[in-house]
């Protein structure tokens, strides 16, 4: 009976239900104080080259794809030019081309290393790239051989500034 009554005094310090998270995220890293983040963790891994490609990185491999504003700029994507897997390439070498209805363009490639892997979705359905060009839409993997080659790319911020400097 008394362990009840206690139980009733505690918990009447507490909610009836734990709050409830949005969508937001809690990002915590050691060593540093717990802030709140709204940011998307896919597009602050991201780098950009001047060229508008994308790249993120996991582990020893990285994925390449176009921003946003590239598959804007080309409109409807019909056709992928992508590499073979193997290939080797160097920093802002051309690797393949996207075409549009009202466009072509030229790939780079943001980084050195190898070719491990291309987007095979992309010869059936080049529109991925238009759809999701942050996560379906990706056109090659990668190796990374030059890890310091991701210090001379842009984060998203600079990415940013770099796209609202092209229209002034």
């Amino acid at each position: 009976m008394a362990m009840r009554a206690a139980l009733r005094c505690l918990s009447a310090n507490f909610p009836p239900r734990p709050p409830q998270l949005s969508a937001t995220r809690l990002l915590w890293r050691s060593g540093s104080p717990r802030t709140l983040s709204t940011a998307s963790v896919l597009s602050s891994a991201l780098k950009f080259t001047d060229k508008h490609e994308w790249v993120r990185v996991e582990g020893g491999t990285s994925t390449v794809g176009i921003s946003n504003y590239a598959q804007e700029a080309l409109g409807d994507v019909v056709y992928c030019g992508l590499p073979e897997i193997g290939q080797r390439l160097e920093q802002m070498e051309e690797f393949g081309a996207l075409e549009s209805v009202k466009a072509a363009s030229e790939l780079y490639s943001p980084l050195t290393g190898e070719v491990t892997e291309i987007n095979t979705e992309l010869a059936d359905n080049p529109a991925l790239v238009n759809k999701a060009c942050y996560a379906e839409g990706w056109l090659i993997k990668m190796t990374i051989e030059k890890p310091e080659e991701l210090d001379g790319l842009m984060d998203q911020a600079a990415y940013d500034k770099f796209l609202k400097s092209l229209e002034e």
